[in-house]
């Protein structure tokens, strides 16, 4: 008779969340018998109600049926709304309501209230959004605005940093062996022994090194030249935000000479701003049109030594410009030695729509294009810097986030 009473009761107490959770979806439509919400699930309810009953693209407060909320065009009012949502529900999904509030009730310009701002949940979507606006960012609002732009940022750095410089440093110190150590101290015996194993002397149960591996001397002179070049169509802001970040990660490391360019149908150059990545993502100005072949262009001109040149094209490759004579600029870097890769993104979304036959021409010519995640950036730049085969390095990142 208990087993029955509590398996009876477990299954009222999971019937009764099911119920609770579909209530909470489909709002006041809701069947009647499904219940109405009260105590905490009420302001939930509500919350929702005023994001997702209007109709996408349509006015603040433009609802169909069911729930009565709506947010208005009133900042104070948005940013109590915020306020709510940060209270009742995790971060993750805060973020994801807050990206939904600006694309379907169009507060793009409520943004610019530092109330607002000073309510959102930042990441990297909203900074994007941010860095669309901050040509019109009235001066009041600018520098909450760098404020929520700093905190992503300094999140992004904290995640990045240590693999980035871990990464680059193994490699250049493994792409410097040498195969004539000068001194014995030099000789790397583990890479000695195993180039040398078909040496191995049975009877004497050891290994004749006919060929020395020895570590690259330490140096502080610059060992290659990174050009970053970046789409900033309204396409691509996450992968303008982490391509910021890690430029300013390279450009730390004295081992590298890093260049930051980012382009739409114009071309900036913001490496003299790589020591501050804040300065360098409000340096950028999301949307427009796109002209890689310019953009490549330019970013030729910074690469002196093209055997040590790594060129990272982070761009969705709908090109605006000349593609006949931007394909034959890449054509020229790979013939001339220069590590080329494009990222069709740098973000953690996956691969945005991008032109396919741009980058079927570009593998042709050896040059993978592919989506990269900020967690596999540090590898493909240690695969560059190492020289290794990054179309087979991009089939593998390909096949593994797959």
């Amino acid at each position: 008779m208990t087993d029955a009473t509590d398996a009876t009761g477990t299954s009222g107490t999971a019937d009764a969340e099911r119920m609770r959770r579909w209530r909470m979806v489909l709002g006041t439509a809701a069947d009647p018998s499904l219940g109405t919400p009260d105590g905490d699930d009420a302001a939930m309810d509500a919350a929702l109600g005023a994001l997702y009953d209007g109709a996408p693209g349509g006015a603040p407060g433009d609802r169909g049926r069911g729930r009565s909320g709506g947010l208005g065009a009133s900042a104070p009012r948005v940013a109590r709304w915020l306020g709510d949502i940060r209270e009742y529900f995790p971060s993750t999904v805060v973020q994801v309501m807050q990206a939904d509030a600006i694309e379907r009730l169009d507060l793009k310009a409520l943004l610019l209230e530092p109330e607002m701002l000073a309510a959102v949940e930042p990441d990297v979507h909203m900074v994007g959004t941010l860095l669309s606006l901050n040509r019109v960012l009235p001066e009041r609002s600018r520098e909450m605005a760098r404020q929520v732009v700093a905190r992503v940022v300094a999140e992004l750095e904290a995640r990045i940093t240590q693999r980035t410089r871990a990464a680059v440093t193994g490699a250049l110190n493994r792409a410097s062996r040498v195969d004539r150590p000068r001194r014995h101290a030099d000789i790397d015996w583990d890479r000695t022994i195993r180039a040398n194993l078909k040496h191995y002397q049975r009877e004497h149960r050891t290994v004749v090194p006919e060929r020395l591996v020895g570590y690259g001397r330490r140096t502080t002179a610059v060992q290659r030249d990174v050009v970053l070049c970046v789409d900033q169509s309204g396409s691509m802001a996450a992968s303008v935000v982490h391509s910021g970040v890690f430029g300013a990660v390279l450009a730390s490391m004295r081992s590298l000479r890093t260049s930051l360019v980012v382009f739409d149908t114009a071309v900036v150059d913001l490496t003299e701003q790589l020591s501050d990545p804040v300065e360098v993502l409000f340096g950028t100005q999301l949307g427009g049109g796109t002209d890689i072949n310019r953009a490549i262009g330019y970013a030729r001109t910074l690469i002196t030594r093209p055997r040590d040149s790594i060129f990272v094209l982070v761009s969705d490759l709908y090109e605006g410009g000349v593609r006949d004579e931007m394909l034959r600029r890449v054509a020229a870097m790979v013939g001339a030695g220069v590590q080329v890769v494009v990222l069709l993104a740098l973000s953690d979304e996956g691969a945005p729509a991008y032109d396919h036959d741009n980058a079927a021409a570009l593998a042709a010519l050896g040059v993978p294009a592919f989506a990269c995640t900020p967690d596999v950036f540090p590898d493909l730049m240690a695969a560059a810097i190492e020289r290794r085969d990054l179309v087979a390095f991009a089939e593998r990142a390909t096949a593994s986030g797959s």
